[in-house]
């Protein structure tokens, strides 16, 4: 009984283990010279102090091409969707990497790689 309530009290006090941020589904059109990238993010957002916060498009050398900063948690749309407009791509890319931030793990290790059109 004794061990019990100690393993009890013990798991209580232990702060939660925080789960990243995934990125599900990215779809990505081109018009003119820039490109619009529509990102499906997956996150248990707890509220401001637990939340998805930035997802980003990398080429596949690790240079940031642009960023969608996320304003606020979204506790009650999971998996939710947000679009970023004129990203400028340079010549010679055609594959790209998305990957999703959160305030408590960091950068996720659940990126997309993407062919662009």
């Amino acid at each position: 009984m004794i061990k019990q309530t100690v393993s009890l009290l013990l798991a209580m006090t232990l702060p939660a283990i925080a789960d990243p941020a995934v990125v599900q589904n990215v779809k990505v059109s081109k018009s003119a010279s820039a490109y619009t990238f529509n990102v499906t993010i997956f996150h248990n957002d707890k509220g401001w102090d637990d939340y998805a916060n930035i997802w980003r498009i990398k080429d596949m050398s690790g240079n940031v091409l642009g960023k969608r900063v996320l304003a606020h948690p979204h506790v009650n749309e999971r998996p939710f969707t947000r679009s970023l407009s004129g990203v400028k791509i340079p010549e010679g890319i055609d594959t790209v990497l998305i990957e999703a931030h959160d305030t408590v793990t960091g950068w996720g290790s659940a990126t997309k790689t993407v062919k662009l059109p």
